[in-house]
């Protein structure tokens, strides 16, 4: 038979830790309806009110998609945190009532077992007396003296089984406290709304749903941030160009290469990424004129490049081999007129995005600063132009995503983009966005939408940066 006071002892060792943890819990658990989402600094400026808010990433370092979404705020959401503190709580106070009831199953049974020692004792005793008091007796005085010491022994287990009184009662006083206790905690937990999580569930797994589906159509983004880079091959000379074509379907995923900034009219052609590492050309083109500088861009099928001393730009088509337009980009400076700050005759970069084919140049009548033209992919027709206020000469490079031009200050270490003009509003902006310069010389830097990455030619390295885009999505239920 266990010690009763042991026994009860565990008991009050372990509310003592439950009523600790619950000291340091709940004045968590006050003012649960002010509590809001936190995220990071570059959010705090858009209200959540106004959509789902979406950050979306080429590609993590295993090569998948990433979304990262943060909700409209939302009573629930921001009370997930302390929910489940309240509902670690809850089970703390389950598993010690079960505990307690067990104890109890067992604090009866050796009550019971007591109780009937306590009627033997009594019987015991009173037959004591009666055989002390009856004279007539024929039991010796040495039997009576054996069968008082026997009774001596018994005599302790009095006490005993008054503590077992009380502490049964203490145990019938904590299993109603911890009654009260668990209808106190679920009365807190059904108020915050804590058994909603399966509706959430729900409405979380309807969300991937949907933004797989609008993943498919979300292609315009602000820059945010530019990772990496990754290093794909280490060929060529210092200057030069490679590319994949944005609008190939998902199976088609040939590279084309292009080596040096002038006097070359060769460019190779790859089946795959996997394929342009290994070296294994699947076929070469030698176009009817050399090409200026290194900003080309491979769109539907069709490159188009700058003619070597000239404004004039070429569509050229990979299946057929031939020319499919030509067009003089009126008043562009070309021939190291108004390059990029490394020069080598960049004066002229195509380039294309979600939106279409584009061309960054500069003209003496914009006083050597940037213009953005957007092209007919066809006819290579101006379909219309932006004047910006940035000095060509003072760009590292640039890119176009989603309409909006962003420019490197340099094409050296400690480059950043530090310029972004949207051709939406007609309004710029200066930016902070750094990036890795590896290999300490850029002379190509384009955005692929297909892929949601940068190619660069990094100082004779063809290198992949990752970028971050940031969405804001309109929603019909955001309540």
């Amino acid at each position: 038979m266990s010690p009763p006071l042991l026994k009860l002892g565990a008991v009050l060792s372990t509310m003592a830790m439950i009523s600790n943890w619950m000291s340091q819990t709940l004045p968590s658990l006050v003012g649960l309806n002010t509590t809001r989402i936190t995220t990071s600094d570059t959010l705090t400026q858009i209200s959540p009110k106004e959509g789902w808010q979406v950050y979306s990433s080429a590609q993590d370092p295993d090569g998948r998609c990433i979304c990262t979404v943060v909700a409209p705020e939302q009573n629930l959401c921001s009370r997930d945190a302390k929910s489940r503190q309240l509902r670690q709580l809850l089970e703390k106070v389950q598993n010690m009532s079960q505990s307690i009831e067990v104890l109890n199953l067992r604090t009866q049974r050796d009550f019971q077992y007591v109780l009937k020692m306590e009627t033997q004792m009594k019987g015991l005793k009173a037959k004591f007396r009666q055989i002390e008091d009856d004279r007539k007796t024929l039991m010796t005085k040495h039997f009576q003296q054996e069968l008082k010491e026997k009774m001596d022994e018994l005599l302790p287990l009095i006490p005993v089984l008054e503590q077992y009184k009380t502490d049964a009662k203490l145990i019938t006083q904590f299993k109603e406290e911890i009654r009260n206790l668990s209808t106190v905690l679920t009365g807190i937990q059904e108020e915050i709304g804590a058994y909603d999580y399966e509706e959430l569930h729900q409405r979380v797994l309807s969300l991937e749903t949907r933004l797989r589906d609008c993943m498919k159509k979300l292609t315009c983004g602000k820059l945010m941030k530019i990772t990496g880079p990754i290093t794909v091959k280490i060929s060529g000379t210092r200057f030069g160009a490679w590319m994949t074509d944005p609008l190939a379907s998902e199976k088609n995923n040939r590279v084309w290469y292009m080596d040096s900034y002038t006097n070359n009219k060769i460019v190779r052609e790859y089946k795959s990424i996997a394929d342009f590492v290994s070296g294994a050309e699947s076929r070469t083109y030698n176009l009817p004129f050399k090409w200026a500088g290194t900003n080309h861009v491979v769109y539907n099928g069709s490159l188009y490049f700058n003619k070597y001393q000239s404004n004039i730009i070429i569509k050229y088509s990979f299946d057929t081999g031939r020319v499919l337009a030509q067009r003089s980009l009126e008043y562009a400076g070309f021939h190291n007129v108004y390059p990029y700050t490394w020069g080598g005759f960049s004066d002229i970069d195509l380039m294309a995005d979600e939106i279409g084919l584009w061309a960054v140049y500069a003209t003496n009548q914009n006083a050597g600063n940037i213009v953005i033209s957007q092209l007919n992919q066809d006819t290579l027709e101006v379909l219309k132009s932006w004047s910006t206020g940035y000095p060509k000469r003072s760009a590292g490079e640039s890119f176009m995503i989603c309409g909006t031009l962003y420019v490197t200050n340099s094409h050296l270490t400690g480059a950043k983009v530090y310029y972004s003009y949207s051709t939406k509003t007609s309004t710029y902006e200066y930016t902070d966005i750094p990036f890795h310069n590896q290999y300490f010389h850029i002379s190509m830097l384009d955005y692929n939408a297909r892929d949601r990455a940068l190619y660069a030619w990094n100082n004779g390295h063809q290198v992949l940066f990752n970028v971050t885009l940031f969405h804001v999505i309109k929603t019909e239920d955001d309540t």
